[in-house]
């Protein structure tokens, strides 16, 4: 023991000194006088020296960082020794709680090149920046003509003369995967018929072309065909004729989807084109999101597409990129330094992706061209002319007429290329229709091909036809950059199809099951990894043979269902009630298989002689965390029973770094006492179980545990029934009525005492924070940082939106409010619940359609540095309502706010006061904040939400809404299936290391890097550097997320008699990942047999990028980069890398040759795959 601390003590002494002589080398670069103190603009012959001097400092950061990692090791080997027990928790003299200081240190050590990305600097800025077009434009939507929302064309008859028209007409069918009806129903009504039809009339003429996307209908088809059918499919896409497209699982959602299931859904679409048809998609397809991403041509651009298209984007952006012929761009990540992200993007110029609004500007004469509409048919064309079967005597006319518009729809690209797409929702069910749109566009296609005096050249097309001639045109290979066309970086939100009909109110509707899908995402990440982990040590002690193979049908099943629900009508809340529930009711089928998956990994690793390993499936070795009654219902957790033996709880930690975390677990007896796996006593704190405002549940109570839990790991716990004093601590409540008549039921057990008037002002505190709430209405106030005199403003509000009263309302799409929110109103003051003890002290406020929990773990750590935030909301008797949360700081925020795309990366956002209020609502998948020269506060949230920040300091997410009628876009319903809905929340105020007086060093090491010409530390405005805006969450802060986002899961041991045999912790991770590494997924790989695993896994790694210039103190775990490095093949305890291969992100392309290196390194924001073996 002594050695130990005298070990830590020189470690801790060297380490200073190697910081201090950091210290003082930057102190020298400083103030050197011959350093000019005009930043970058030095006389030339001073460059060369100051290049120098750059070096210098580079090698010396090097090595001081090198001496560093030397001594971090060191103390990490010592600190990982150390006991491991979080200590007891004590009262002190002033009757708050005292947790004794960490009995193992913690580190962070970021090397100074990892701070360099978030600096940006690198790269050229792009032409066209999304967050300056939105600036520069009026947004006054005048009349365009025939085009509305757009212009008039005009062109020279000659101008083809020298150089073609080239038109690729590309049929295709949107098939929504669920929305007026369920997945099944449109299968068996519409999709079934539509490739069957397919197969047949593609074989009458090799110059038919078709695309398809959705590879959940595809598949299910395929399911039900014969080989022989399945035969002439795979000629088809041989010979070009049929294109898959995307290829993902279904066409998602871009605003609400998280990008581990963007990423999994185009994996098991790619997985499955690869096993049955052999191919690969080359482009991408997306015609009916409502807004676009950016992360999603991140995702294409690494899953090896080379070219893709978008539809649904502002008219207002449409029109000013057709005026400036920038619809076809290569589409750049903000971040990217060198331009590796690029991929050809075209975007679709007009209203929809419907045949009037495809062949060029003027609806009333494409609709002529919709042969499904020829008369006596069931759909025509509201311009009321009908089309005209194509004979010989009209062809002339018909033919001049058809490319007139091609041309001016042509003027708008910079290509003599054209596409023109040659479809709507489901069609082409009938074989008539694809005689009648084929026989007569061929007609057409002959006769002008025929007359060389028109200079065009017309066919049917693929996606991947089109942009192949195009690039053959410009002379470049696919995936090139082609000469000419802008660059541009940025997303596409918020969308309106027209007028002020934005389409932001999905961002929230129907929250219950975007908090479900979230939950099922967490599930199967963790089942992927633990299940992938068990298999592998099964496999290596040569017992797989008793392991449940079968378990991964139900991880394939579970990976369809959460596919299936990123489709753009699911997660999206914007199907029929009925169909909201078919995915309701995938959604828990596949949660609760994915607890079975599980408890039968863990049930193996923990089990100490793994040759008692016995799976009986009737009799599951231990029982779930918790369970939902149906698909609409709150998870109910599960009770422990207690009695004289000890129960034993398994704890699993589906995160890659080891946290301490507050466990909550449901008891029967106030008698208990929490140890560890070897019998030492662990902190907990005994509370009461509220079943309402006012009473207490008898018999069940909730002891909260601080356990260590180590990465990717499973701890064991034991629960003792104890009648001494050695038992979990009890926490204190106090409960105020606001002069309302309430009976309260208490119990012995828990002390509550009673205030029948309104409390005062009252703060609760940890180590780190002080946050302040209102007595009346038990909301927040302020919060103050430990060691700071100044409290932050920090106060919460709950607001509600109306709907307008004019004819156009908001509904499952649009949000269209009746102006400023107003504040809530409830007939009574809130019951406000205080409960204060040694782990967690929280206020519950219990109002009449939404009761709020905050919360504050005392706690070391993460944990115990933000304040946890959930609302229960049910608006059910709300007519024509939203209710909003809203943040009010005084962080000097101006117009700018931060929300992120997919939990993937952050943009930058402005309030734009020149568009309507509901213009300005963002989708927020993870998080999203505001920040000034001081601070930064965000709001991480553990489900997506729409949220907005509409005048300086301040935040607001809206929770639920509940409407009354269909919006007019083809739903057809209103939302009035609300759900009793729990939307969870962290609030992280940080504050910037510049900020502080006592943080010189780093104000200093920032200071050098602006003074080498990196931009330093930023105001709330946008970040533009080189153009670019660009910001990113600090560590905590993913960390944070992280916690919130992968809660740790409790599984008690089923049987309680006979005591079970011998569990051991289980801790895969031999070393410490680097604190910027997240591993994504560790996905099995099917085998021949669809159903079974083959011996390979697919490991997907993103590597995250940082602000260094937020705080990071007290982060209470061992966090290092290491400049993306990572030693892959000694990452697994127990277990052999038998091989690792690079691929393409979905595991379609190889990457470079297998070598025998394990080895890798990844750039900032970069997401890896690789294919490996383990065992």
């Amino acid at each position: 023991m002594k050695l130990k601390k005298q070990v830590t003590v020189c470690g801790a002494a060297i380490f200073c000194v190697a910081v201090f002589s950091l210290y003082l080398m930057l102190d020298r670069v400083q103030h050197d006088p011959t350093r000019h103190q005009s930043g970058g603009n030095f006389p030339r012959s001073q460059i060369s020296v100051l290049q120098n001097r750059i070096e210098q400092l580079e090698q010396l950061l090097e090595e001081n960082h090198e001496i560093i990692s030397h001594i971090k090791d060191s103390v990490l080997e010592l600190t990982a020794h150390a006991e491991g027990q979080p200590a007891l928790p004590h009262h002190s003299p002033n009757g708050s709680w005292v947790l004794p200081p960490e009995s193992r240190p913690s580190f962070l050590s970021v090397s100074p090149q990892d701070c360099q990305f978030a600096l940006g600097g690198k790269g050229q800025s792009p032409d066209l920046q999304m967050l300056a077009v939105y600036s520069l434009l009026p947004f006054d939507n005048q009349d365009g003509g025939v085009w509305k929302q757009g212009f008039d064309i005009t062109y020279e008859p000659n101008e083809w003369d020298t150089e073609p028209l080239q038109v690729f007409v590309v049929p295709h069918s949107h098939n929504d995967p669920g929305w007026i009806k369920t997945f099944d129903k449109y299968y068996y009504d519409q999709t079934q018929h539509i490739l069957n039809s397919m197969v047949l009339k593609m074989q009458e003429d090799p110059r038919r072309r078709f695309i398809w996307s959705e590879i959940s209908f595809f598949s299910k088809w395929w399911d039900n065909i014969s080989a022989q059918k399945r035969a002439a499919v795979r000629r088809l896409v041989g010979n070009g004729q049929l294109e898959m497209v995307t290829g993902g699982w279904v066409m998602p959602d871009e605003a609400n989807s998280h990008y581990f299931a963007m990423i999994d859904q185009l994996i098991e679409g790619h997985q499955w084109l690869e096993k049955n048809i052999g191919v690969t998609p080359r482009s991408g397809w997306a015609v009916d999101p409502f807004g676009h991403s950016s992360t999603m041509p991140y995702l294409l651009k690494r899953s090896n597409l080379t070219g893709m298209l978008i539809q649904r984007v502002h008219y207002a952006i449409k029109k000013h990129f057709a005026a400036t012929q920038n619809l076809e761009f290569m589409w750049r990540q903000t971040w990217d330094p060198d331009a590796s992200t690029d991929i050809f993007c075209h975007m679709m110029p007009f209203y929809s992706y419907d045949v009037p609004h495809t062949c060029g500007p003027d609806p009333k004469i494409c609709c002529q061209f919709d042969f499904k509409r020829l008369p006596g048919g069931r759909i025509n064309c509201p311009w009321k002319v009908p089309p005209r079967a194509i004979t010989d005597a009209n062809v002339a006319e018909r033919a001049q007429l058809l490319l007139d518009q091609y041309r001016k729809k042509s003027k708008l690209y910079r290509s003599k290329v054209l596409l023109v797409p040659l479809g709507d929702d489901f069609r082409y069910d009938k074989p008539q229709e694809w005689d009648a749109q084929f026989l007569n566009y061929q007609r057409i296609f002959d006769f002008l091909n025929s007359q060389p005096n028109l200079h065009v050249q017309a066919q049917f097309g693929t996606l991947s036809d089109y942009f192949d001639a195009l690039y053959k045109k410009v002379g470049i290979v696919p995936g090139m950059k082609p000469p000419g066309f802008p660059v541009l970086s940025g997303d596409f939100f918020s969308y309106a199809d027209r007028e002020d009909h934005y389409w932001t109110g999905y961002y929230t509707s129907r929250p219950f099951y975007k908090s479900l899908d979230r939950v099922l995402e967490a599930h199967l990440r963790g089942a992927e990894i633990l299940y992938s982990l068990a298999l592998a040590h099964a496999r290596h002690a040569g017992a797989d043979g008793r392991y449940p193979l079968s378990d991964y049908a139900l991880l394939s099943n579970a990976r369809r269902n959460l596919g299936l629900f990123q489709h753009h009508d699911a997660i999206t809340g914007t199907a029929k009630e009925a169909v909201a529930v078919d995915y309701g009711v995938r959604l828990l089928h596949s949660l609760t298989n994915l607890k079975r998956v599980i408890i039968n990994a863990a049930h193996y690793l923990v089990l100490g002689d793994k040759d008692t390993y016995r799976h009986d499936p009737a009799a599951p070795f231990l029982s779930t965390d918790d369970m939902r009654p149906n698909q609409d219902s709150l998870p109910e957790r599960t009770v422990v029973k207690l009695d004289a033996s000890p129960r034993y709880l398994v704890v699993f930690n589906p995160l890659e770094q080891e946290r301490l975390s507050v466990v909550p677990v449901l008891v029967d007896s106030p008698h208990v006492h929490v140890l560890s796996e070897e019998g030492q006593p662990l902190p907990s704190q005994l509370s009461a179980h509220w079943g309402s405002a006012t009473d207490t549940v008898p018999d069940i109570y909730q002891v909260s545990v601080l356990a260590r839990l180590p990465a990717f790991g499973l701890r064991v716990l034991q629960l003792h029934k104890s009648f001494n004093s050695h038992g979990a601590l009890k926490s204190s409540v106090r409960l105020y009525l606001h002069g309302r008549d309430l009976a309260v039921r208490k119990q012995e057990a828990v002390p509550v005492h009673v205030f029948p008037a309104t409390a005062e002002d009252f703060c609760l505190e940890n180590q780190h924070l002080q946050a302040c709430f209102s007595g009346h209405s038990g909301l927040l106030q302020s919060i103050r940082r430990a060691g700071e005199e100044r409290e932050q403003r920090v106060s919460s509000e709950f607001l509600v939106y109306g709907t307008r009263t004019s004819k156009d309302k908001s509904g499952a799409y649009l949000f269209l409010p009746d102006g400023e929110a107003k504040p809530y109103a409830p007939k009574d003051p809130p019951v406000v619940r205080v409960t204060e003890g040694p782990l967690f002290s929280e206020v519950v406020s219990y109002y009449q359609h939404v009761q709020t929990v905050m919360r504050l773990y005392n706690v070391p750590g993460v944990e115990g540095l933000s304040l946890d935030v959930s609302c229960l909301v049910d608006i059910r008797d709300h007519i024509n309502k939203e209710l909003a949360l809203r943040f009010s700081t005084d962080i000097e925020s101006d117009d700018t706010f931060f929300t992120d795309l997919n939990g993937f990366q952050i943009q930058p956002r402005r309030y734009q006061r020149k568009l309507p209020l509901q213009a300005n609502f963002y989708p927020m998948p993870a998080m999203a904040y505001i920040q000034d020269m001081q601070s930064r506060l965000t709001l991480h949230t553990a489900q997506a939400l729409g949220v907005s920040s509409l005048s300086s300091g301040q935040l607001e997410v809206i929770l639920d809404r509940r409407l009354m009628q269909d919006d007019n876009r083809g739903l057809g319903q209103g939302l009035k299936d609300n759900k009793r809905t729990c939307n969870r929340f962290r609030l992280l105020l940080e504050h910037r290391a510049t900020a502080n007086k006592s943080s010189s060093f780093f104000s200093k090491l920032a200071s050098v890097f602006k003074a080498l010409g990196f931009p330093g530390a930023r105001t709330g405005s946008p970040e533009v550097q080189d153009g670019r805006p660009i910001s990113f969450p600090s560590l905590l802060s993913h960390i944070t997320s992280m916690h919130l986002n992968a809660e740790a899961l409790v599984m008690p041991v089923a049987q309680e008699k006979p005591a079970p045999p011998a569990l051991r912790s289980f801790m895969p991770l031999s070393t410490t990942l680097p604190c910027d590494f997240h591993i994504l997924n560790l996905r099995m790989l099917q085998a021949e047999d669809d159903s079974l695993p083959s011996a390979e896994a697919a490991l997907i790694l993103h590597r995250k990028g940082f602000d260094c210039s937020l705080e990071a103190k007290n982060l209470g775990f061992n966090c290092t980069t290491s400049q993306g490095k990572l030693a892959l093949g000694s990452l697994f305890q127990g277990l052999e890398l038998g091989s690792l291969q690079p691929t393409s992100l979905t595991l379609m392309y190889p990457l470079g040759t297998t070598s025998n290196s394990t080895n890798i390194r990844l750039d900032p924001m970069e997401i890896a795959t690789f294919r490996i073996r383990l065992g």
